[in-house]
């Protein structure tokens, strides 16, 4: 058993403190262990916390993923990026392929709404705006073929309104 000091002696379980933490917002179980491990808790402690949090269903990988996916794919970010972050968080890749399945999302529309946002309804036709424009979806994480779709379908829409 860990002897405490002074200091510790109000410091609260592993289990209290990682379920103040989800309490909060959803976290990845890597994310509490990396936060469990920072407060300086021991490994067994943390790891006994970590399995009864997902246990009682308070800790759940898969529902952190599906909040994640919708809150950043509302905030318009695309596929790459979401899983890049859930990757991060310790997903296997074929979890990550199965969630954004999941989601049902029309990446197409996704871009070219960031578009819209971002630069209005005005399409361009000129070539060096259109690689600013492409190079804004590839950093929000939007593959290059959507990018390319959604970037050549604006310069359609310019060219069929002016004829």
């Amino acid at each position: 058993m860990r002897k405490r000091n002074d200091s510790n002696t109000n410091k609260p379980s592993a289990y209290n403190k990682a379920l103040g933490l989800l309490a909060r917002r959803e976290h990845s179980r890597k994310e509490l262990r990396q936060k469990l491990d920072r407060n300086g808790y021991a490994r067994d402690e943390a790891g006994d916390a970590l399995d009864r949090l997902g246990e009682q269903h308070y800790q759940d990988d898969e529902r952190f993923a599906e909040a994640l996916i919708r809150n950043r794919s509302a905030q318009g970010y695309g596929p790459m990026r979401l899983r890049a972050e859930l990757k991060s968080h310790g997903l296997s890749d074929a979890r990550i392929r199965g969630l954004l399945d999941a989601a049902e999302i029309d990446w197409a529309e996704s871009a070219a709404a960031q578009l819209r946002r971002r630069y209005g309804a005005q399409g361009t036709t000129d070539p060096a705006e259109r690689a600013r424009r492409a190079q804004f979806l590839l950093r929000r994480g939007f593959p290059a073929a959507t990018v390319r779709d959604v970037t050549h379908a604006e310069v359609d829409d310019t060219s069929d309104e002016n004829p």
